[in-house]
């Protein structure tokens, strides 16, 4: 037993005080240093356990504070106190570098060890060298640096190329391999870092499926910004003077309005009109350099699944001879990894996130660098056709851009928005990479990758570039007439839809400018009651081009579609979050999705009225609630207790409009409009009704006829035309009517069933023909 208790005692872990003792030798002059004290005083026992004190106290007030506001009967304080606990919990910390003591990293592993360059190529590769990639090798002045994936052939190699495989990366020492998934193109974060490693001071962002028109990087980009090549010259820039408008589409200005890139947000597909003027800035600080791409330009899946006519591949031309043009500070463009050029003083902008799909990865990298561009008071500057690149014809992944669709506009208005007190750059990026991974647009994986590539620069020897002031805080100048530039675009013939497009569409484009000139500043909230995940963004696509913002409600929530969940029957209970959220807006539309909204006959609406259908008679009804079921007779008792409860002006109104009291008006609902000034008086009234159960059948027209007399409300839906059941399938051609500002009832539950839909309404819109 004794032999028992000894090897338990020997094999058990020892404190750090027991193993202190053994290591020490016990004599008479040091054993009162090692025994325990027999007594204490009781300052002496304070100073002691102070800290225990401290815990106990702690635990001791947290238990006593819950206890207090549970039985105080203040739920909303003790779910306040529980949420502020988890949020402490959960909130991400920021990673702490020491950004001076990074020990520095050398490639003592590849066979390229002592080789050097300035001017870089990277791409990344997952099959056997392509034509392009062997055309890019003979590029003169310009090394390719060829990074392998899972994907990658064993016996990779071209000649004149450096390759790295999985193994030679691993064995680099960079800090950003432990985050890098192993089948995907975002390795070519080791890449960069390789190059820079090895003298770059320009890399050209590729892929290996673009070929360089005419072998000749520098013909339209700007490879040297000082010294003797450099082209000494102000460039065009897109005008500052609307400060809401923060991002474009560039390829209107290089002719091809009706294609726009992978990453702009749909909600600003439709503006197709040209620059009225633009202005100019000084060129030498264009450090990210966005080449335009023919053939297959980048474009996202919904352009490429929509305006593809079977299985010819897409080639797509861009004005080679329109001017290249530049970003101001407070407006972006979608930038991608596979035309574009770094120069040093960006080059930690080329990041590319390894927490989102694949797809959104360099589009988000865009956004993000060109926001922390601004600190450094460098620019992007948007080139004429670079490069050719050649359409697969294969099948183009939707799921993979799932974060592009539904962040990219919150994203781009986020980063406008945000602002940072650090005194150095890289302490900036850190900063924003946190704060995007607080706000969901990456994970926390980002923001510690983040901080694995700044310290990998460091350690590569990059030197982190000199802040300068925001522009954006300071007032800008007006623009006078003379610092005002025009460019015309070409409108440059497109193939799409198996249709040539040739010669103008002014007419048509002078109407959408119209149309959203209009409803720019109207919110369009839509109910969706058929499947939104095949139907959600085809209406944000067709409405979005009209219309400030769509928002897409539904009994389902989606968060991948951007879809929040509402009960249609108590669906203006959802409204005043809605108007809080977009208190600028001139009004509100309400539309379901079994209504066809024809947008080109609203003009004459008047915007400072209420829309409704109270002259359309299958719609707006009064029924009696004698006789009739005890659905209606407990709608008009809730209807009653509302209005009991109306201030004055409310209820002088709803009974000047509702002469019997022993009725119940319904409406359908299906459509109506609320204008700025009658949101207060929607939401108050939706405050009266409370927890009322009332269908918005009833609601609605209640509401309408509190807030205003019928006779001042807009007669202009009126006209629209109205059914109570959908006509056959084999006549809805014929139901539908181009002149009608809105027509009821109409299925929309499928893709198919949207594209019939719009080649419809193209009798009143024939853009959509192109851009759909």
């Amino acid at each position: 037993m004794s032999m028992l208790v000894q090897d338990r005692a020997e094999l058990a872990p020892k404190s750090t005080k027991t193993q202190i003792r053994n290591q020490i030798p016990i004599t008479a002059a040091n054993v009162h240093r090692f025994s325990e004290a027999k007594s204490l005083d009781f300052s002496t026992w304070v100073r002691e356990n102070l800290y225990k004190i401290v815990t106990v106290f702690f635990l001791i007030t947290t238990v006593a504070g819950l206890f207090f506001l549970r039985n105080s009967g203040d739920t909303a304080a003790l779910l306040c106190f529980q949420s502020k606990v988890q949020e402490s919990l959960d909130a991400l910390q920021l990673p702490r570098v020491n950004w001076n003591s990074v020990p520095s990293i050398t490639d003592r592993s590849s066979p390229y060890a002592s080789f050097r360059s300035e001017k870089w190529i990277v791409v990344s590769v997952s099959d056997y060298p392509s034509d392009s990639l062997r055309k890019m090798v003979k590029i003169k002045g310009w090394q390719v640096l060829a990074i392998g994936n899972s994907k990658t052939p064993k016996d990779w190699s071209l000649k004149g190329t450096i390759y790295l495989s999985l193994e030679q990366q691993a064995s680099l020492g960079f800090r950003v391999v432990d985050y890098l998934p192993y089948d995907s193109y975002v390795r070519k974060s080791v890449g960069y870092l390789f190059a820079i490693q090895h003298g770059a001071k320009k890399i050209f962002d590729a892929d290996d499926r673009g070929e360089v028109i005419d072998g000749d990087l520098g013909k339209h980009f700007d490879v040297e910004l000082i010294g003797e090549d450099a082209r000494q010259e102000t460039i065009l820039q897109y005008s500052h003077e609307n400060p809401n408008r923060t991002v474009v589409n560039p390829y209107i200005h290089f002719g091809q309005r009706s294609v726009w890139p992978r990453g702009l947000p749909l909600e600003n597909v439709g503006e197709l009109g040209h620059e009225e003027f633009y202005t100019e800035v000084f060129g030498g600080k264009q450090y990210i350099q966005q080449g335009i791409s023919n053939g297959l330009p980048d474009v996202d899946s919904v352009f490429y699944f929509t305006r593809k006519s079977g299985l010819e591949a897409f080639d797509i031309r861009f004005d080679e001879r329109a001017p290249k043009v530049a970003l101001p500070q407070g407006m972006m463009v979608p930038v991608n990894s596979f035309n574009t050029i770094y120069h040093s003083s960006a080059f930690w902008a080329l990041m590319l996130p390894v927490s989102i799909s694949s797809m959104a990865s360099d589009v988000l990298r865009g956004y993000w660098g060109q926001r922390l561009l601004w600190e450094i008071g460098g620019y992007v500057v948007v080139y004429p056709p670079t490069v050719h690149r050649y359409d697969k014809v294969e099948a183009y992944p939707f799921s993979e851009e799932k974060d592009l669709h539904v962040n990219v506009g919150r994203l781009i208005k986020f980063l406008n928005s945000w602002r940072s007190n650090k005194h150095r750059l890289f302490e900036k990026i850190l900063e924003l990479s946190h704060s995007m991974a607080e706000q969901g647009f990456w994970t926390e994986k980002d923001m510690k990758f983040t901080a694995a590539w700044l310290q990998d620069l460091l350690a590569v020897g990059y030197q982190q570039p000199r802040l300068m002031s925001l522009e954006l805080d300071r007032q800008r100048p007006s623009i006078g007439h003379g610092d005002r530039k025009e460019f015309i675009p070409q409108k440059l013939p497109s193939v799409h839809l198996g249709v040539e497009e040739t010669g103008t569409v002014s007419y048509e484009i002078g109407n959408l400018v119209r149309w959203r000139k209009n409803f720019g500043n109207v919110v369009l909230v839509m109910f969706c009651s058929g499947p939104v995940e095949r139907t959600a963004l085809e209406w944000r696509m067709l409405y979005g081009r009209i219309f400030k913002t769509v928002i897409i409600l539904s009994g389902q929530k989606n968060s991948g579609l951007a879809v929040e969940e509402a009960r249609l029957d108590q669906i203006y209970k959802h409204f005043p979050k809605i108007f809080e959220r977009y208190s600028g807006a001139e009004g509100f539309l309400f539309l379901q999705d079994d209504t066809v909204l024809n947008y080109w006959n609203l003009l004459q609406a008047d915007k400072s009225k209420l829309w409704i259908t109270d002259k359309v008679s299958k719609s707006w009804t009064t029924v009696s609630i004698n006789g009739n079921s005890d659905w209606y007779l407990k709608q008009a008792e809730m209807v009653k207790k509302v209005v009991g409860t109306l201030p004055v002006h409310f209820q002088v109104n709803y009974k000047e409009a509702m002469k019997d009291d022993q009725s119940l008006t319904i409406c359908s609902s299906e459509i109506f409009y609320v204008p700025r000034h009658f949101i207060s008086d929607f939401v108050d009234l939706v405050s009266l009704v409370g927890d009322l159960q009332i269908h918005h059948k009833v609601a609605i027209p209640m509401f309408f006829t509190s807030m205003d007399s019928p006779q001042n409300f807009d007669t202009l839906l009126s006209t629209m035309l109205y059914e109570e059941h959908p006509p056959p399938s084999n006549s809805t051609t014929a139901f539908y009517s181009a002149e009608a500002p809105a027509v009821h009832p109409w299925n929309v539950s499928s893709e198919q069933d949207f594209i019939k839909l719009i080649r419809i309404m193209a009798q009143g819109d024939p853009l959509l023909m192109e851009l759909f």
